[in-house]
């Protein structure tokens, strides 16, 4: 007497099974060797190629450059990233960017942006092909003065070159802020660090304002939304490790920085990659 009932229900769970169908995925293995799990429903579009590869954004500003840090930027400046920062950091109170909307600053080294993503529909195997790296977002609290070191350090091989090429992989692309980097004057590198790179001796080749054309100010605080890597001092960023030591309110995330790019990407941009990334925004001015 109790068969039917079981056989109804068996009958409806497997209804409901073929009505919600399994979540479309595919394995991608990231450059750190790692099995990940990509969600390939998840589906942008831009009606023109956004550019990474070939070194495109070592060399100068890209509009893929451009479209990564406003990801970045936007996640900290619509509070987003909130829900995102560890227990500990809830705790001591930190648990948000702490610092106006006009200083929110979010910095991508070049070296972090692999691939073209081309005109057309794109989906999470594109963005991890660009980003093969198992980044998180971090929050980096940093004065003026060192946000203009940490951008004359990380243009030290500009120009581009076949010479300068592992050197430019920290070049900069950058949300919230503009700079200039005046290529007429050398970088007068000081201690080495890491395989290509060197500490500043001594500032005067990089000016950065804010996106309304004011100086940045040497004691003003901005928070600076980067990677995990660049927190911990990768590449030409030993401001960066610095300064997140100076300030306890440094952080990194639990947020993945490619569904930070898809919630910018869905959220904000709702699919679709407006015609204002068609080109460089001209955020960063190479001056020779």
């Amino acid at each position: 007497m109790f068969k039917k009932p079981v056989l109804f229900v068996s009958l409806l769970l497997a209804a409901s099974l073929m009505l919600c169908p399994a979540l479309a995925t595919t394995t991608f293995t990231d450059a750190h060797g790692n099995q990940i799990e990509l969600d390939t429903s998840l589906e942008s579009y831009a009606p023109f190629a956004l550019y990474g590869a070939d070194n495109a954004a070592r060399k100068n500003e890209t509009n893929l450059g451009d479209l990564w840090t406003d990801a970045l930027y936007w996640f900290a400046a619509s509070g987003r990233i909130d829900e995102f920062f560890e227990e500990d950091d809830v705790l001591n109170g930190s648990a948000s960017v702490d610092v106006p909307q006009d200083h929110i600053v979010a910095l991508w080294n070049g070296g972090n942006l692999r691939a073209d993503i081309p005109a057309g529909r794109f989906n999470a195997e594109t963005l991890a092909q660009v980003l093969p790296y198992p980044n998180k977002v971090a929050v980096v609290y940093m004065t003026g003065a060192q946000l203009t070191e940490a951008l004359e350090a990380a243009s030290q091989g500009l120009p581009f070159s076949a010479d300068t090429e592992a050197a430019c992989a920290s070049f900069m692309q950058v949300s919230g802020v503009c700079y200039t980097v005046d290529l007429t004057k050398g970088y007068d590198a000081g201690e080495p660090y890491g395989d290509h790179w060197f500490k500043a001796a001594s500032l005067g080749r990089v000016t950065v304002t804010l996106e309304d054309g004011t100086p940045v100010e040497p004691d003003e605080l901005f928070a600076v939304i980067t990677s995990n890597a660049n927190f911990n001092g990768m590449d030409s960023s030993y401001i960066f490790k610095q300064a997140a030591e100076e300030n306890e309110r440094s952080t990194i995330t639990t947020a993945v920085v490619r569904d930070v790019i898809w919630m910018y990407l869905n959220e904000a941009l709702s699919g679709r990659v407006p015609e204002t990334y068609a080109e460089p925004a001209g955020r960063i001015v190479l001056a020779e």
